[in-house]
Parts: C-alpha cells; structure tokens; sequence
C-alpha cells in the first residue's frame, strides 16, 4: 500500500491496498477510501467518510469537516463520494447536519475544480462540473450533467437541474432550470434559452434540442402566465421525455425558479 511514512492515519480508517496516500495526509475515524483513490500531498479527511473507487484528490483538498452551521453541536454526520470524481486544489467539502439529511453526498465522474466549496447537506449528482470558486450553499441539490460556472454561488436549498448550465459569476437564489442557460447577478440573473451547444457537446440530437426550444419558447417567450403556459406546453405531443422533465421541474419547484 502506497502510504507516505509522514501521513497520519486514524487506526479505524479502511484503506484499500490500491490506493495512493500522499505526504503529510490527515485522515480522521471511520473514513473509507476505495481502490485507485490518490491522496496528494496535505490532503486533509476529518472523518466520517466514505470515498468510492479511482477518485482523485489534489493538494490542500480539504474533506468532510464539520458544517458551517450554527445549529451544529458536534453529532456524528456524514460525507459520502462516489467514484470517479476529480477534486483539484484547495475544495472543501463539508458533512450533513442532523437537521437536513445527516449527510452530504456527491455521485460518480464529477469535476470539482480549485477552491470549489460544497456545503452540508448538499446532493451532488453524476458527471457535474463546478469550475473554480463555485460555492454551493447547504441542502443545495444538483442534477446530472450541471455546469455550475466560475464565481458562481447557489442559495441554500435551491436546485440546479439536470444538463442546466449556470454562466460564471452568476448568483442563484431560485431554482435553475434544467437544459437552460442561467446568468446573472442576485435578483437579476435570467435564463437564455436551451443550452443547445452544451447538449450536442453531450450527445443530445437535433430533433431532442428543436423540441426542448419549442417548449422554451412556448413556456416563456409567450406571454403566458406560467400556469396558461405549462398547460399549453401539457396539450402537446412531444417526443422526447426532456421536455417532460423541464415541465416537471418547473411544477415541483418550491423556492420559484428563475426566468
């Protein structure tokens, strides 16, 4: 096991014999790292914590600390990873709280850029790239495929839907839409329109990307009230299940969503 002799590693740790410990690492109790993980140097893992397989973790990572709330009295809570993910310098990522979901989780092959920060009870899904300095507030969901650009921050107990993509130094206080470009300033970020080029980037076809537009246009280019527009948009045959899925976002979300 390739263990650095300055690591310090708590004795209850679970450490497959694939995986890379780096110089000066901290790993704090109960923490599980899978094979292929590759600790660099000064990576920091306080504990409780599970990491999945072929995850890879820049210097100064900082790894399941305590979260950021004041409610939070020293309970045991937890950080749970998938496999996959790329953690680059300076990410912190922090545990649930007893109050939300007692863990915060992150899925499979994301892309945490530098100084990244996702908080307490947050739900990271598969394949998201958060660019550097994105900041992600507690309880904050985010779908499969998200974009959440440079500079940007997500307001507590918001969600960024799936293949949404969030322009950098935007500030989201309302849910983002899924497929939809999102910019902008607090209180005055706007969607514009499909994020057509990010969606043939990840495979969608032309016809898939031609419904999504019609339903966009219909659902906000209309003048419709949103209620005339999703019922508008429910009268139609389509397709393609996406569109069904942006319909559905918007009918389910609780803090408003962004338009």
């Amino acid at each position: 096991m390739p263990i650095h002799p300055t690591a310090i590693i708590d004795s209850s740790c679970e450490i497959d014999s694939t995986a890379s410990v780096g110089p000066y690492c901290v790993i704090g109790p109960e923490t599980s790292i899978g094979a292929g993980v590759t600790l660099d140097a000064h990576v920091h893992v306080y504990g409780w914590t599970a990491i999945g397989e072929n995850c890879r973790f820049y210097s100064h990572v900082s790894v399941g600390a305590d979260p950021q709330d004041l409610k939070y009295n020293g309970e045991k809570t937890y950080l749970r990873i998938g496999g996959g993910n790329v953690f680059r310098e300076f990410v912190t990522l922090h545990r649930g709280t007893p109050g939300g979901n007692g863990e915060t989780v992150i899925g499979n092959n994301n892309f945490i850029m530098a100084s990244a920060h996702v908080a307490h009870d947050c739900i990271v899904g598969n394949s998201v790239i958060m660019a550097n300095a994105a900041t992600l507030a507690g309880h904050v969901t985010i779908g499969d495929h998200a974009t959440i650009g440079a500079f940007s921050a997500v307001h507590q107990f918001c969600r960024v839907g799936t293949h949404a993509f969030i322009g950098g130094f935007s500030v989201v206080t309302r849910d983002a839409l899924p497929f939809v470009k999102t910019v902008g300033a607090r209180n005055e970020a706007g969607i514009y329109d499909i994020n057509a080029i990010g969606l043939r980037r990840k495979g969608f076809s032309e016809e898939c990307i031609r419904e999504l537009k019609r339903a966009y246009r219909l659902l906000f280019r209309s003048g419709l009230n949103t209620g005339e527009a999703i019922a508008g948009v429910k009268a139609k045959t389509w397709t393609f299940p996406e569109v069904e899925l942006l319909v559905g976002f918007i009918e389910s979300s609780e803090r408003g969503f962004i338009r």
